[in-house]
């Protein structure tokens, strides 16, 4: 037995084949909870669209027409 030979090897420690079945389970869980995820918002989403009527709404109350906005709005620059 030569001195440079590595005996301690590991192919079923955490750095070998269990390693690597832990990451790629980890992995596949993962991607399975995003696509569960994605698909849950998407049924979301087709079910109760996005209507802006609240925000054009509310957008109708805010004051644009101050005298002191012209001192700032719709000047050259020098």
């Amino acid at each position: 037995m030569s001195a440079t030979e590595n005996t301690n090897r590991a192919e079923f420690g955490l750095h070998g084949v269990t390693g690597m079945l832990i990451a790629t389970v980890l992995l596949l869980s993962i991607l399975t909870f995003l696509i569960t995820w994605a698909i849950g918002v998407q049924q979301k989403s087709a079910t109760h669209p996005y209507d802006p009527a609240p925000i054009r709404n509310s957008l109708n109350n805010v004051k644009a027409d101050s005298k002191a906005n012209i001192n700032f709005a719709f000047k050259d620059v020098k």
